[in-house]
């Protein structure tokens, strides 16, 4: 059986490079894109089993990537999971509800970081 695939969409190196750890310890194939738009060529080119995306980044930020993958990869969309650093307000937080997808607030643990890939799955 091959290991489940993770794609980490984050412009914080030193974030992406902890989920890089974390998820690769528990035996995940783990791939990086470090914006919005790395993150679709990547999604454009292979199916993931979790997709984790920032909602702020710079070129794409992870409100059009979402679109991007309601619009055009579909079946994605269960394995989203939604992060940001950022103090939310209320558009952001609507924008959350709506989109009905899990939300990490960082700084997060690695506990609630695997605590969540896991819900994904066994939700797929």
């Amino acid at each position: 059986m091959s290991r489940r695939s993770v794609l980490i969409v984050e412009d914080e190196p030193i974030v992406a490079e902890a989920c890089n750890r974390v998820l690769a310890a528990e035996g995940f194939r783990v791939e990086v894109a470090d914006n919005g738009r790395s993150g679709k060529l990547k999604i454009e080119e292979k199916v993931y089993d979790v997709v984790i995306i920032d909602l702020r980044m710079p070129v794409l930020d992870g409100r059009q990537l979402l679109e991007y993958i309601r619009e055009s990869h579909p079946g994605t969309l269960e394995r989203v999971i939604m992060t940001s650093g950022e103090i939310i307000g209320e558009d952001a937080t609507d924008y959350i509800a709506f989109c009905g997808r899990p939300f990490l607030r960082k700084p997060f643990s690695p506990k609630e970081l695997r605590e969540v890939v896991r819900k994904v799955l066994i939700e797929d």
